[in-house]
């Protein structure tokens, strides 16, 4: 998959949130973006997963012209921001039901093991802890193996071992040929996992030089 922006501008309520973002994605890398609150990483996460329109430029996927030629990128798996899933639903229902909707047929028991849930909990949602329910929302997003995957802040409310799960996962979805881009407060953490790190301000995206991140890596 390749993924190409250009000159993507978006502004709401006469506030610019994307300024002229220009980046070419390609398939079997982890891209990083660093920032902080309301500096544009998730703004451009939507756009990407065709949640957003832009105001001017285009997102082009393998030739296509998202908005126009198609409405989402094909094979997308997502978790942005805050997951949510029906209370009163087990975490395998909830899986389940989400993957019925595209009659697929993924190893749900297989995916909740990876992110360190059991199979067999017969808690319903609610009773979830935040580290729990992270890792479903994570779950829910690699569980049907997607071509590109779009996390946001997907580290937050894991403890360490939680944390350690989901860099195994990434860096072996990245080694199967998955897009992955990724968003973290933890400056380390996308250093050590991004192959390109962009560092974001007020809608701006900059590409922290290659170096700055082999060096981090091997600082580790």
């Amino acid at each position: 998959m390749e993924i190409v922006i250009q000159h993507l501008t978006k502004t709401i309520n006469k506030v610019t949130v994307l300024e002229d973002v220009n980046m070419k994605l390609c398939s079997g890398h982890i891209y990083g973006f660093q920032g902080e609150n309301g500096s544009g990483k998730t703004m451009l996460l939507r756009a990407i997963s065709g949640l957003l329109c832009a105001t001017s430029g285009k997102i082009v996927i393998d030739g296509q012209v998202l908005g126009k030629d198609i409405s989402f990128p094909p094979n997308l798996g997502i978790m942005l921001e805050n997951p949510a899933f029906i209370d009163s639903y087990t975490g395998y229902d909830n899986l389940k039901l989400l993957a019925s909707i595209r009659r697929k047929n993924p190893d749900i028991k297989q995916v909740l093991e990876q992110v360190g849930l059991a199979a067999n909990d017969k808690r319903k949602y609610r009773k979830y802890s935040l580290g729990m329910k992270q890792r479903l929302g994570i779950a829910c997003a690699i569980m049907e193996n997607p071509d590109l995957l779009i996390l946001d802040e997907p580290f937050n409310a894991l403890d360490q071992t939680g944390q350690d799960k989901l860099a195994e996962i990434l860096l072996k979805k990245k080694e199967e040929g998955c897009l992955i881009l990724l968003t973290a407060h933890d400056k380390d953490v996308l250093e050590r996992l991004s192959d390109e790190l962009f560092l974001v301000s007020k809608g701006r995206f900059e590409r922290k030089a290659k170096e700055c991140l082999e060096n981090a890596s091997s600082n580790q």
